[in-house]
């Protein structure tokens, strides 16, 4: 009873995030302009000041990297009595935004590539970023915030999310720009973050209705061209802010996507299904063991002994048999399928089989 209150529970939560399908989003949410973009930034670096928690011995990489370090700041050190239980080789990524000027700063992400316990309390050294084109963009240092512990011996450990991995609020500095010159040219281009034709006409729509049909050319279903009207010539920051902000009511595809690793279900409103009957039956099997001990007579010969035992139990539920219409909506199959007590992992094989049988007219997406 718990389990189908919790299915109809999480099936109306749906329907009520579905509901807002239909409202208008602003331009700047569904449509991303050209050349205004993210770079990505990798760099290999090292963590200090770990208690203990840091790469082993056996991890070649960090000692050689901890020896090259010192030695490039006039220390000779000999490798073979190199202890690195302080220190752990990381990888550091991070995203250079639009626009991003030298002297600005960007939030870095830490990740361990030895077998580090744990980076909490570490701080990292100053590590180059580089881009695809491998010249330094930014560099990296910094106390790490990993928000995680992990403490333990031999036979218990006690750890809350992963203690492995940090971040540094601010912890590169830019010092190369990305060269882009925004608003030089007489032309922007749009492209949908889900190309979809419906919405891409409706965009052109939109755009047209409040600065004129002739500024605006449609390319394909996920690319729009946009002259920048002559009375925005050399304002091209003030055009793209009231060309973004206008509302246009996205399109989506009928779809259904499921995760079978945590029994979650997404269903769109536009989601239909041919008449079919569904019956789905739950066959449970139980196995457990247990160990009994034979315990011999006082002063007999015999010795003690441990025998296990395993016990076996089937139960299958009973099924009824309900049959979903013709055309239906996403809120008449929650409802049908919630009648017949079906859990979200028995929701994902039943639409499954609805799919084999061609019967649901949507996209079924299995992550």
């Amino acid at each position: 009873m718990k389990k189908n209150l919790r299915t109809a529970c999480l099936c109306s939560f749906l329907l009520l995030m579905l509901a807002d399908i239909g409202w208008a989003a602003r331009i700047k949410d569904i449509a991303t302009l050209e050349g205004v973009r993210e770079n990505q930034l990798v760099g290999y670096g090292l963590v200090v000041g770990l208690n203990g928690s840091g790469d082993s011995d056996k991890t070649q990489f960090t000692v050689q990297s901890l020896v090259n370090m010192m030695e490039r700041l006039g220390v000779t050190v000999d490798r073979n009595e190199v202890e690195v239980d302080n220190v752990a080789a990381v990888i550091v990524t991070a995203s250079l935004p639009p626009f991003a000027r030298a002297g600005g700063t960007i939030d870095v992400q830490v990740s361990s590539v030895g077998d580090a316990d744990s980076l909490a309390g570490g701080t990292l050294l100053m590590t180059p970023l580089n881009g695809p084109d491998g010249q330094v963009y930014a560099v990296a240092q910094g106390a790490l915030v990993v928000g995680s512990l992990a403490f333990g011996g031999k036979a218990a450990k006690v750890q809350t999310n992963h203690p492995t991995v940090g971040r540094i609020p601010g912890g590169a500095i830019v010092e190369k720009e990305v060269g882009y010159e925004f608003g030089t040219g007489e032309v922007l281009v749009y492209r949908l973050k889900t190309p979809d034709f419906t919405t891409l006409t409706r965009m052109s729509e939109a755009i047209s209705g409040r600065f004129g049909g002739s500024i605006v050319r449609p390319v394909d279903s996920g690319s729009l061209r946009v002259l920048i009207p002559d009375d925005y010539r050399g304002r091209a920051v003030e055009f793209v802010a009231a060309l973004e902000g206008l509302d246009v009511t996205p399109d989506l595809a009928a779809r259904v996507v499921v995760n079978e690793k945590t029994g979650t279900i997404v269903m769109g409103e536009d989601v239909r299904i041919s008449t079919v009957a569904v019956s789905h039956g739950n066959l449970s099997l139980v196995i457990s063991e247990e160990a009994q001990v034979s315990q011999p007579a006082p002063f007999s010969q015999g010795e003690t002994t441990v025998v296990p035992r395993t016990n076996i139990e089937v139960s299958e539920k009973d099924s009824e048999l309900v049959v979903l219409e013709k055309g239906v909506s996403i809120g008449d199959v929650a409802r049908s399928l919630n009648a017949i007590g079906a859990t979200p992992r028995d929701l994902i094989a039943i639409f499954q089989a609805i799919k084999a049988a061609g019967a649901l007219h949507a996209e079924l997406v299995i992550l």
